[in-house]
This record gives structure tokens, sequence and C-alpha cells, in this order.
């Protein structure tokens, strides 16, 4: 495009200054000028004068004859007749032409030259020194110059010693070239020396050598790195990166990190070896830079909106009259700005990062330019060869030459990547770290347009698709220059013809524009799919139990393989496309090559293919095929950032809960603790308000506690204090600091301590009282490492009321002044409730002088508080101590005689003596309430009588820690990736479809070395009068060859794609079933953070990076291959260099490929807990906010996110260090190839040695590719290895039987008969349940009963084969269980579980996942169930979405949802485990109603911790430590008087 071009003949002589230059053309009869862009051309022929003066040129044209040029507005056109020679300048020149004599000048931008004929002057000023040179004599001034220059190195070393630069690259290179300029000097004198003996002079010579001794010296120690200066800050890391300490030369061949690739090659690589990041890449000082800088961009936004706000009020100073129309218009004027910009993302990024990130563009300009030295040397060479007159040392220069070249623009290269992947690594800290700032501070109303699904996405996805796009985005611009020089050599290779390529370039372009937007759809489309995948995948693997239970497990997995078919459909299109895109882009080199050549040889019988012109435009087409295949990948990724960048974008402008919404300060003279006015509430700004026209005032160490019906707003009263809720109106005050305890226990991954401490410090005897208070003692008896043993996520090791009571210590231990209690008495037993109501919340509990405000639905505790809300329907309607309320005999009082029992105060006095006994010896049995004890390791519980001194207790921490571990974090594989891995992949994809692709790259790749062999023959051809004889044939086979290269190139494309299509898709889906098939104990033992992650990020790399990393892996071995077998072929003397070669080749690949796959590995293992912490703290935001313990949050993730990037960044220089040496070896081998081949110049055809150079030198990259892919691939075929991973773990039995030997409508009467049945949760373990024998028949109401952990849950685990029997059988109407398929036996019958478990979706979803009922059936169920006028008020009715987990409904709806389910299935046997625990006594009454009129006839199994519930049951089933205690009707069990009439004394009921 900017090019010139220049054509010569008989008397004609050209000069063609540089890019921007200027060009002159003489000869005897023509003046031409030619204008510029916007000019206009005239021609006239005969004599024509012509003047066109154009807006920026003037133009003249005279001659006898002239055919006239026409510049196109960007290109050059060239015309040419006898006596004609046309120029065109360029955009900006100014061309001048004169005859017979020509005189040149052209000053170029930065300096000025003078050329005369004969005699030559030449004044070039240096920057640093002058020099002069004239002819025969020359006089040197260079002492001065010297001692100045010597003066500035010591002044210099000593400033960068004072900013303790360790070593100094400026230092260095002067040295260097210091030396290089002295040894010139040394020859020169040693050869006068021995010539010319008479002419030395002693003291000149002394002196020479010996600052030639010093220089030598003084280069040797500036390579060495000095110690590090006293003053520089101790470094307080243990294992500091040496990369600090390290010398310059060590920097820029990355030679400081061989030590730890050294390690790895003898040993794998472990946490322990890697280094600590250096303090620039931390988190902590990354992430607050980007943080204030996006706080910047949002304020610039924000401000026009806050006139909006503030402007009305001004405008009713006026007249009322125009007031209002003021205030209106303002309004209007004001609103407009809001919508003009959002905050950018972008720009905010661009501050960040923009000024470390731009070394590298300097970096990039320099090696862009250095990569068109190989072609200009290649050019020298062959004419070197051709040239038999020649001497000799010009090849082994320029063989020199091409090797410092090529070495000088390795190091280049990778310092540019090095930093495009640091700045990389920065930003991927920088926006993990503002994420998870934004996720705590995030209201809930944005909480509800994100799921945890999609925030986790944008931090491992989005993130790293930031990553990805650094390395390439100087693509952009260098690319276009690297075009642009690759067309100006051509031009002056190949002349005009060249335009011919360019066109074929250009009309490429549009169609890959087409393709990269079609792309960019497909892209959204592919990442819709997969938040929806792995959200729902999310919600099965946390409600796994209750798709067990209910046997919907197939249901899902329907529902998940249908999202994931449409985004298979997406990636098969992108598929094609890819496709069609590989196919212009491999073929756009070789239709560029082919179409130029025609046009040359066309064109003119005269012009001949020789060597030199053809493969010097070989290697420059060879060095355009690199930015082209660029541009669109640059193209596409920067597509996928953008829309990771919306994503992120919308994310971080989520609006913020309000922090001025609760006023935490102490108003002066005011004795209330809480005080709201007037507050109106509700969770989003617009929503309709949930609580309304609220005032409380509560006084300072007050226990107040707020009853009311399901769904009346008592944990929204609660979330309104701590500022979860949006404040409409009103004002709130809290007094001192807030601890919160939710309704459902968040409980972190930690030991049981830490969930304790809570980050406090830890004070002995309050954490001993503490524990105490909380009824903890017997657990942590229980737990096998004591306090110290690990908790779960989520807490699956804890029941349900140990969860509930390890939250409560939480808040007992952090000591505050208020204290927010929601309902955490009612997952527990009734006696130990009581426990906890006197120890910790009651009068004379640990808390007494504190504020607490306990929601409740335990009457019991009622007269002891000092007031009490009652609220319905987001109002308070009653408020007052208990005798106000009993005496004002409203509908509270209304409310407690329904329910309450009058004997409830009877002989307190007496019970509280045995009770105490009895918390001694019942305690320590609470192991395994609610069937989750997956923590009970081999302790006999008999064996604990009275509960031991404290000190015992916690003494037994002591225990070894590991015992109290569950959870397996994710393990990192070491050595080689098996070959069966690779097989399983092949075999996943289908044997046909691998061995048909290996065929067609083959044949791709034959044919492209073929052609290239042919073109080679073709110039090598005689040339007979001045033309080539058989060119049409040549030209014929060259583009036949070309066009079986570009099918095959579509057909290994297309094959390759679909292949990893098919595999994904099995993959995929044999994952799914088998983890769906794993038992309950797995998904105990396995965080959910490591099933998220094969199904997100393993998934994701087997669908789109392992399918392109083969194609690219295929192309480079074979180009590899191909390479060496050519220039074998042209100088089979390098034959004895390449084994060497490849030996060395060999060993630092395999070096690397251990250290690499190993950091690969520590890296995905690393990475893992950064996105579960993450998740876990989504779960406990109003917790985390609740306690302010935020800093101490963000400060985790953040340590989090620095182990992850501590593997990360030696991987990156692993890469660096890799490609350094890989390079080497490649440029031996051109050196080599040219070596050889100017030794043999004799003997080789220039055809066959340009064919040879211009394969070496591809070869470079070609190798480094290699390497890059194969350990690519290594790495990333792992993420099949864990995918296949669950293939091996246990399996639950059959779902189904083939030939079923089950009656229809199986079970008919609901007879159960349990025949000396057992169970353990573990191997290892006791039986948590033995020897219980009982026969229920069809139809009986049997309550299960026994204080925590006495097996009531582990029975009906039993009875749905959750757990499977160790001893003993239970039969269900005469059919032994255990020879049923799994969903024969469950889908039978039917439990209401303990956890409501809701799944985003639709409510009919929820209730009936198959479609088999009609909406009658449903409309009844709900009705029944009490849901029918909530679910008839809602906008959509049965379709009303769901949010994750069922947020957006109250516990106790959601209980009422299950009671449906049940409802629903109508089955005969009917097990309520504890489900009425989270509901109010009305709730639970009208629950108890629907059980007993509609399940009649069935037989109902329930275990009660309310013993109300089940005083009408026909039978009580009391456990005791996991064995039959009593069974018998409950008024006989209260005659005997033994453990059932004393849990019912408990429960005040006798």
């Amino acid at each position: 495009m900017l090019g010139i071009t220049m054509v010569k003949t008989n008397p004609v002589y050209l000069v063609s200054p540089t890019m921007l230059g200027i060009t002159m053309v003489k000869t005897n009869p023509v003046y031409l000028v030619s204008p510029t862009m916007l000019g206009i051309t005239m021609v006239k022929t005969n004599t024509v004068y012509l003047v066109s003066p154009t807006m920026l040129g003037i133009t003249m044209v005279k001659t006898n004859t002239v055919y006239l040029v026409s510049p196109t507005m960007l290109g050059i056109t060239m015309v040419k007749t006898n006596p004609v020679y046309l120029v065109s300048p360029t955009m900006l020149g100014i061309t001048m032409v004169k005859t017979n004599t020509v005189y040149l000048v052209s000053p170029t931008m930065l300096g000025i030259t003078m050329v005369k004929t004969n005699t030559v002057y030449l004044v070039s000023p240096t920057m640093l020194g002058i020099t002069m040179v004239k002819t025969n004599t020359v006089y040197l001034v260079s002492p001065t110059m010297l001692g100045i220059t010597m003066l500035l190195a010591t002044l210099l070393t000593q400033y960068e010693r004072l900013k303790g630069v360790q070593s100094s690259g400026v230092m260095l290179n002067f040295w260097l070239v210091a030396v290089l300029c002295a040894t010139v000097t040394f020859r020169s004198k040693i050869i006068q020396a021995i010539n010319e003996p008479s002419t030395v002079c002693v003291f000149r010579y002394t002196t020479f050598y010996i600052y030639y001794t010093l220089l030598l010296i003084s280069l040797l120690l500036s390579a060495l790195s000095d110690q590090p200066p006293l003053f520089s800050e101790a470094s307080k890391d243990a294992n500091p990166c040496p990369e600090i300490g390290a010398s310059f030369l060590s920097r820029i061949s990355f030679w400081w990190i061989t030590g730890l690739i050294v390690t790895g090659y003898k040993r794998p690589l472990e946490q322990k070896d890697l280094w600590c990041l250096n303090s620039e890449d931390r988190s902590q000082r990354v992430v607050p830079q980007l943080v204030r800088r996006w706080n910047n961009e949002c304020l610039k936004v924000k401000r026009p909106e806050e006139k909006t706000l503030y402007s009305p009020k001004k405008a009713p100073r006026g007249e009322r009259k125009e007031g209002v129309p003021v205030e209106e218009s303002e309004i209007l004027i004001m609103k407009t700005p809001q919508k003009t910009r959002e905050p950018s993302l972008f720009w905010a990024l661009c501050l960040t990062f923009g000024p470390y990130f731009l070394i590298s563009s300097l970096y990039k300009i320099i090696q862009d330019v250095l990569m068109f030295v190989g072609p200009e040397i290649l050019r020298l060479l062959i004419q070197f060869v051709n040239d038999s007159s020649a001497p000799s040392w010009q090849g082994y220069f320029y063989t020199a030459l091409l090797f410092v070249c090529t070495c000088f623009q390795t190091l280049i290269l990778q310092k540019y990547f090095h930093v495009c992947f640091v700045t990389g690594m920065r930003l991927r800290t920088a926006i993990v770290g503002a994420v998870y700032r934004k996720a705590l501070v995030i209201s809930n109303a944005a909480r509800r347009t994100s799921t945890v699904g999609e925030i986790v996405n944008l931090m491992s996805v989005d993130a790293q698709r930031f990553m990805d796009l650094i390395t390439y985005i100087n693509m952009i611009w260098s690319a276009p220059l690297q075009v642009i020089l690759a067309l100006y050599f051509l031009w002056q290779n190949l002349g005009p013809s060249v335009l011919a390529g360019v066109a074929v370039m250009v009309l490429m372009v549009p169609i890959n524009g087409v393709i990269a937007m079609k792309t960019k759809t497909y892209q959204v489309a592919q990442m819709k799919s997969k938040d929806n995948r792995i959200k729902l995948m999310n919600e099965v693997l946390n409600g796994i139990k209750v798709l067990k239970l209910y046997a919907w497990e197939l249901a899902f997995k329907d529902k998940v393989s249908a999202i994931r078919e449409s985004e298979l459909r997406v990636l098969k299109k992108a598929a094609y496309l890819g496709a069609i895109s590989t196919f212009t882009w491999v073929c756009a080199p070789f239709l560029v090559a082919l179409s130029t050549f025609t046009v040359y040889v066309m064109i003119d019988e005269k012009n001949v293919l020789d060597a030199q012109k053809a493969f010097v435009s070989l290697a420059l087409f060879n060095i355009l095929r690199f930015p082209l295949n660029m541009l669109p990948m640059v193209i596409s990724s920067m597509v996928q950032a953008s829309v990771s960048m919306k994503r992120l974008c919308v994310f971080l402008s989520h609006e913020e809960l309000q922090e001025d919404s609760v006023e935490r300060r102490a108003v002066a003279g005011c004795s209330d603790s809480i005080s709201i006015e007037d507050g109106v509430f509700s969770w989003s700004r617009n929503d309709t308000p949930t609580l309304k026209r609220l005032s409380v005032h509560i006084p300072d160490g007050s226990l107040v506690a707020v009853v009311g019906h399901v769904g009346s707003g008592k944990s929204s009263l609660l979330s309104a204090l701590l500022g979860e809720m949006e404040k409409l109106e009103g004002s709130v005050s809290v007094k001192g600091s807030v601890a919160y305890v939710p309704q459902q226990a968040w409980i972190q991954n930690a030991t049981l301590k830490d969930n304790i401490v809570f980050g406090q410090e830890r004070e002995e005897s309050w954490y001993h009282r503490v524990v105490e208070a909380c009824a903890l003692l017997p657990d942590l008896d229980i737990l096998p490492a004591g306090d110290g043993t690990e908790i779960g996520e989520k807490g699956v090791n804890l029941s349900g009321g140990q969860k509930q009571r390890v939250s409560l210590a939480r808040a007992v231990y952090c000591d505050c002044a208020v204290y927010l209690l929601d309902d955490p008495l009612s997952a527990v037993d009734a006696h130990v409730g009581k426990h906890i109501f006197e120890k910790v919340v009651g009068p004379q509990g640990v808390l007494k002088d504190r504020t607490r405000v306990l929601v409740t639905h335990g009457l019991s505790f009622l007269p002891q508080a000092d007031l009490i809300l009652v609220m319905v329907e987001g109002e308070i309607t009653e408020m007052g101590s208990y005798l106000e309320l009993m005496a004002r005999d409203g509908a509270f009082a209304e409310f407690l005689r329904t329910y309450a029992n009058k004997e409830q105060e009877d002989d307190e006095s007496e019970e509280g003596r045995e009770e105490e006994e009895d918390t001694e010896d019942s305690a320590p049995k609470r192991g395994l309430e609610n069937g989750l004890p997956a923590a009970v390791i081999g302790q006999n519980l008999t064996s604990t009588s009275a509960v031991r001194t404290e000190g015992e207790v916690l003494g037994k921490k002591a225990k070894n820690a590991e015992v109290g571990r569950i959870t397996e974090a994710d393990k990192a594989n070491t050595g080689r990736v098996k070959l069966s891995v690779f097989w399983e992949y092949m075999k996943a994809i289908g044997v046909v479809l691998s061995c048909i692709s290996i065929f067609l790259f083959f044949s791709h790749h034959f044919a492209s070395l073929f052609s290239n062999y042919w073109l080679s023959l073709w110039t090598d051809d005689p040339v007979i009068n001045g033309t080539q004889p058989s060119r049409e044939m040549r030209l014929g086979v060259y583009g036949a060859l070309g066009v079986s290269q570009g099918i095959a190139v579509f057909c290994y494309s297309i094959s390759v794609s679909m292949g990893g299509i098919l595999a994904s898709r099995y993959l995929h889906q044999s994952m799914l079933y088998n983890v769906l098939r794993s038992p309950m104990s797995f998904f105990e033992r396995t965080p959910s953070g490591n099933l998220v992650n094969r199904f997100a990020k393993e998934t994701d790399t087997i669908d789109s990076v392992i399918p392109s990393i083969i194609k690219m892996f295929m192309g480079s071995m074979f180009n590899v291959v191909g390479s060496c077998v050519v220039i074998l072929i042209a100088t089979p003397l390098v034959a004895i260099i390449i084994p060497p070669l490849g030996i060395l080749y060999f060993f630092v690949q395999r070096f690397y490929v251990a250290s690499s796959r190993q950091l690969k590995r520590l890296e995905s293992v690393s990475r893992s807990p950064v996105y579960t912490h993450f998740n876990e703290t989504l779960l406990g935001t109003s917790v985390i906010r609740a306690f302010g313990e935020q800093e101490r949050f963000i400060r985790e993730s953040d340590g989090r996110v620095d182990h992850n990037q501590k593997a990360y960044y030696p991987s990156i220089v692993a890469n660096r260090w890799l490609a350094v040496r890989l390079e080497f070896v490649g440029n031996c081998i051109v050196m080599f190839a040219a070596l050889f081949a100017v030794m043999a110049r004799e003997s080789l055809s220039p055809g066959i040695m340009g064919l040879s150079i211009s394969y070496a030198l591809q070869l470079t990259a070609s190798l480094t590719w290699l390497v890059r892919m194969s350990s690519d691939l290594e790495t990333n075929i792992v993420a099949v290895e864990r995918v296949k991973e669950y293939e091996d773990t246990e399996k639950e039995a059959d779902w189904r039987h083939d030939q079923s030997s089950l009656p229809p409508g199986w079970p008919t009467a609901g007879n159960i008969d349990i025949r000396g049945f057992g169970l353990r949760y573990r191997e290892d373990q006791e039986l948590a349940v033995r020897n219980i024998t009982v026969a229920i028949p069809g139809g009986e109401k049997v309550g299960i009963v026994g204080r925590t952990g006495a097996g009531k849950s582990s029975l009906t685990l039993g009875l749905f084969r959750i757990i499977e029997a160790c001893e003993g059988e239970i039969h269900i109407d005469g059919v032994n269980i255990a020879t049923l398929g799994l969903h024969e036996l469950r889908s039978r019958i039917t439990i209401i579980p303990q956890d409501p478990v809701l799944f985003s979706g639709s409510l009919r979803m929820n209730l009936d996942p198959f479609d088999g009922y009609s909406d009658e059936e449903v409309w009844r169920a709900l009705e029944l169930s009490h849901l029918k006028s909530f679910v008839s008020g809602l906008p959509d009715k049965l379709n009303h979405e769901c949010s994750e987990g069922g947020e957006n409904l109250s516990l106790g709806q959601r209980q009422l949802v299950c009671l449906a389910r049940a409802l629903l299935r109508k089955t005969k046997i009917l097990v309520l485990d504890e489900a009425t625990a989270a509901v109010d006594l009305e709730t639970d009454n009208l629950i108890q109603s629907t059980i007993r009129t509609q399940f009649d006839d069935c037989t109902v199994l329930t275990i009660a911790h309310r013993l109300n519930t089940i005083m009408d049951y026909t039978r009580v089933l009391v456990l005791d430590k996991g064995e039959m205690a009593e069974f018998d009707s409950p008024s006989t069990l209260i005659t005997k008087r033994g453990i059932f009439y004393k849990m019912a004394k408990d429960s005040g009921l006798v």
C-alpha cells in the first residue's frame, strides 16, 4: 500500500529511498510525475503537456511519447511502453527527475545523507561521539570522547547502585559494544606490529592493551549479579523468587528458573517448591488499583444522576402554581444524561495495566522488523551461490549474520511474551478480586439477577478470556505492519504482479469478518447454555439427597442433557464455520503465491521465475501467513473478551446495599438498643413492601420474642435490622455490634473450632463456656478429632441440630451487644432446646445482659420474654409482655389457647434436678442425629458415660487431625499422562474417524511439500532465449497441488471438530450418569466445587480446547518432519547435525514437560479452592456482613488467588525458558543448513538451496509450536482423565431391574417388616443402628423418637436404601427391598425430608418433574397442603419461577411444597423426617390434620421432635443408642415410666 516500485531499462538509473521517501526516475526523453492519494491523471500521446494541480500535489508530465499512469487512491500503478518508465510516488512524496546526471537528495526522518560522485565525504554525528573520516589519512579524535564516556559509565553505574539495581542491562550492552569496537583496533595493532615493527609506539601500545584487558574484565563483571543492597527491605518471604536477584543475562534467557525445572525433572514438583509471588503481582497490590480506578469511572457516570435526586427540592420556592411544572421539567431534563454512558471497565483496565503493557509493544515493533531480515539474507545467499566469482567469506558472513539476527529476534520475542503473560496474570488477579469484593456488597435484588453459577463463571471463564486476549492484543496493529512490510519487499522482488496476491488477501478479509461475526453469536448462545447447565448442575449437586429419595435422577439427567444438546448444536455450527475459516487461512498463502507467480510469468514472456525470486517470495509469503492467520484469532478473541467485558461490567455495576440504612451510632440519652421508626422495607426498590408500618423500640438488655405464622415476615424483620433489605421509609438504629444466627445455619468448610471462633482471638476459658452452653461438649466427644474435626462443605457431616448449635456458638463467642436469632431452636429436640434456652438465651443464660431478638415457634419460652412481637403479613399487630398479651385476650391469646398445654409450668423445680442428670447421660448420643454422621469414626459411643472434664474433651484435639478430615481435596496426579487416556479419547471420537483425520493431515502436508519441491524444479529449468519453455505445464501442476491441499485441509478440519463434539457428548453423558449413580457417601466426601469444576472447566476444555489443540499439534508435527526431510534432501551433510540437535531438543522438551505438566496440575488443583471459597462466601454473605468480617474474607480470598497464581507464574516462565532454548536449536539448524549450502555451493542448484533455507527459516517457529502444543495437549488431555475419574468410583445398586417381579401397584397394604436390621455409615465405623426387629401392619401410624443421635434418621435412610443394610432385612408387603431396583423402591414410598429442597424452575416442575399428573391433581395437592391461596395469588400461578434453592419462598412454604409433593405421589408408605420443625404450630397442625385425613389408609412413620404431634399415633418406637428401647402405644409407654415418659415430661406433655 505504501510501497514503491521501480522499473529499469536501457538508460535508466533508479533510486528508491525509504518507506516515506522519494523516488526519481530518469531517462532521455521522459519526465514523469504521478500524483498523490487524491491525484488526477491525464494522458496524451505524441506530444502531451499536462498540468493537473490536485488538492495536494502538482503533476507535470512532458515527453515525446507518453503513456500514462494513474495512481489509485491508495495503490500504485505502473505502466510501460517503449520509451516510458513510470514512477508513482507515495502519499507524501515529491518526485524530481532530471536528465543525464542524477543527483539524489533523500532526507530521511532522522538524518541527512550526502553523496557525491568520485569522492565521498561522510559526516555522521552519532549520539555519543563524533567521528571524522577522510580519505588517505585517518585522524582519530577519541581520547577525550573516551574519557567522557567512561566518566558517564561510572556515574550511571553508581546511580543504578543507589537505585538498588542488581544487574544492569544498559551497562552490559555498553561494555559489549566497547569490547567489540576495541577488538577491531586490537587486531589492527597486532597486524601493524608484525608487519611494520618500526612504526610501533610502545607507550600507546601498552596503554591500549591494559585498556583492552580492563574492558574484558568489566564485561565479565557486568554479566554477574550484585548482592542486594543493604538498604533494601528484608524479604519476609519464606521462599522468595530468584528473579529479583538474577543477572541481566539470566533474565533475558530465563536462566533463573532452571533450578525449579531440574527439580521438577528429578521428582514431581510440590506446593512447597514454588516461590512466593513478586510483590507487584500480589492481590493486595493489584486489586486495589483496579477497584480504585473502577470506582472513579462509576463516580464520573453517577454525577448527573445525583442532580435528579436534589433538583426537585429547589423548585417549590417559586409560587405553587409555577412550582409544579418547573419540578417536572427539571426532572425530565436531568434524567436524560443518566443513560448517556456506562462506566467503562475497559478504560479502568487500561489505566491500571496499560503503562506496564506498553513495554511489550516496543518489543513487538523490534521483533516485527527483525522478521524480514531472514528473507533478505536468503536473497543474498542465493545471489552468492549463483555468482561463482564471489569470495567465500561473504557466504560465511551471511550465515553468521543470519544466526545472530535470529537469536536476537528470539530473545526479543520471548521478552515480549513474558510481559504479555505477566500482564494477563495480573489482570486475572484483579478481576477475581474485584468480583469477590463486589459480591460481598451487592444488594439482594441484584443477587437475584445473577445466580451463584453465573458469578463463579465471571471468575473462572471470563477472567480467563482476558488472560488469553492480552497475549494477542498487540497483533491488532502488528499484523497490518507485518503485511505492509512483506508487501513492500515482495514488490521489490516481483514488481506489480504482487497486486494479484494482494487482491486475494483483500478478498479473504470480508469472508473471515462474516465468519467472526457469526462465531460471536454462537459464542454468546453457547455461554448462555453453559451458564444454565452449570446452574442446574449446581442445584442437582446441592439437592442430590432429595433427588435420590424421590428417585428423580432421570428427570434431571434429561433436563441437563437437553441443555447440553442445545450447547452441542451450537458447537457443531461453530465447527463448520471454523472449518471454512481454517480452509481460507491455510490456503490463503498458497493462493497468494499461486496468483502472484501466475500473473508474473504470464504478463511477459521474458519474466523468468528463478530461485531468488521464487524462494525469497515464498519466505515472505510464509511471514505473511502468520499475521493473516492471527488476525481472525485475535478478532474472535476480542469478540469473546468483549462479551465477557459486558458481563463483568453489568455485574460490577449492580446496585449495592445501602450503607446507611441502619444507623450504628448510639443516640445520646437513649436507652433503646434497637429502634425502628415508621419503617417500610422491601427486598428490592421496585418490589411491593414486605414489611410495613414498623415502629419498635427495644430497650437495652431485653429478650424479645417474635412470633407469627409462616411467611409473616419474621426473618425479614431481622434482615431489615441487619440492613439487608431496601429501606423505603423511616429510620432504623441499632446500638453496638451485632451477631446473627440465620434460620438455616451457614457452616464453613473449616474445622469446628474455626467455625466457632470465626476469626476472633481465641480465649480458652470463654471458648469452653460457650461450647458448654451451646450443648456442644457431647458432640466434641463424638467427632473424631474433637473440635479439630474438619466440617465438610455446607456442614455435610453435622446433623441439622449440630449445625444450628455451631452457628449459635459462633454468635455467642463473638460477644456482641445485640443478638438477632432466627429460630435457632427449631432444628434441635425439645430437651436440647430447653438446655440452650436456659444456658444461652434465657434470663439466666450467658447472654442475659445483651439485647436478644429471638424468632421462635416454641411457645414454652414465651413467658420468659420481656417483650413479644406478634407479626401478621409484614406488620406488627400486637406487642407487649406475655402477661399483657394474655390479659389483652387478642389474637395472641387465642393462638396460645389453641396450642399450648396448660401443664407446661408444672413441677418445674423437681424436673430441674432430673434434667441435670439427663443432660449428662443422654448427651453423648447426639452424633447421629438426622443421619449425616459421616464423621463418627469408630468410637464406642456406649462407653461415654458421664461428661468428662472440659480439658479432657478438648484435649482430644491431640488426636490425629487427619482423622477429622472428610472432604477430599482435588488431588494432583503426578507423572506422565498415560497413553490409555489418549486411547480413551480416541475411542470416544471413534477409531475410524481418528484414522481418517490422520490420513487427511498426511495428505495435506504431502501435497504442500510436493508443491514447493515442484517449484524448486521449475526455478531450475534452463532459460532458453530469455524464457522458460515448459512453464504452462509447471504452473498447471503447481495449481493442482494447491487445490488438493485445500480440499484436504477442509476435510480434516471438519473431521477433527466433529470427532471432538462426538467425544465431548459421550464423555459428558457418561460423567453425568456416573455422578448421578454414585451413593450419598460420595457426595459427602467430594466438595461440590470439584464436581462443578468437572462439569464447567474440564467439560469446556474437552468441548473447545482439545480439538483445536489436536489440529495445531498434528499440523506442527507434520511441518517439522516435512522441513527436516527437505533440508536433508538438499544438504545431506545436515544429517550429521540433526541427530545431536534432535537429542538436545528431546531432552529440553522432556525436562520442560515434566515440570510444566506438574505446574499446570498444581495450578488447577489450587484453582478449585478459590471457587469453593467464593461459593461458600456467596451463601453466607448475610452472616459475614452481620459480623463485619468482610475484610477477613477478602484477605482469605486474595490469599487463595495468590496461592493459585504462585503455580501459574512459574509455568509461564517455564514456557519462555523452553522457547528460548528451542528456538536456539532451530536457529542452529538454520545456521547449519546455510553453512553446508555455502560449503557445497558448487554442487547445489540455487532452487534446492532456496527450498532448503526457506524451510529451515520456518522450522524454528514450528519446533517451538510443536513443544508448546505437545505439552498443551498433555496438560489439557488431563481433563479427559479427570472426567473419566468418576467411572471407577463406587456406584449404587441398579436403578431398575430388567424383568421386574413386582406386582403392579405394590405396595398395596403397606406392611413393613424389619428383621434384625443394622447399618453403618462407613466401613471403619460401628453400626449406627443394630438388631432392630419391628413389624408394622399396613395403615398404622408410628412415631419414631429418641434423643438426638439415637439413629432415627438412619432407620429411614435404610428404608430408602440410601445406605445399604449391613445385617438383617426389611420386607414391605412381603417383598425384600434389597432385591428391588432403587427407583422401583424409592418411587413407591414417599418421604417429606428434613431440609425442604426446591430447584430453580417452575413450581409445577418442582412438584412433578416427570409431568405425570394433570393440572387438576396438582391444584388439588396444593389445596390440601394449604398453598392454594398463595399460589393462585402469584402472577404466573403454577409456572411461578422458583429461584435457586427456592430462596424466594419462605422455609415454611418450602416445607409445604414438599408436603404437596407427597400428596401428589400418594403412596402407601409415608415417612416424615422432622418435617414440621421449621413451621409454626398452626401450620404444623394443618399439616398433621392433612396427613391424618389424606393418608388415613397409609402407613405413616414420623420422626418427631415435637412429641405432641405423635401422641395420638398407634404406636411409638423409641430408639436409644441405635437400638430399639421401647415400642408400644403412647399411653402404655407413659405408664411404663421409661425413656418416653422422661421425654414427654421434658416437653411438658405429662
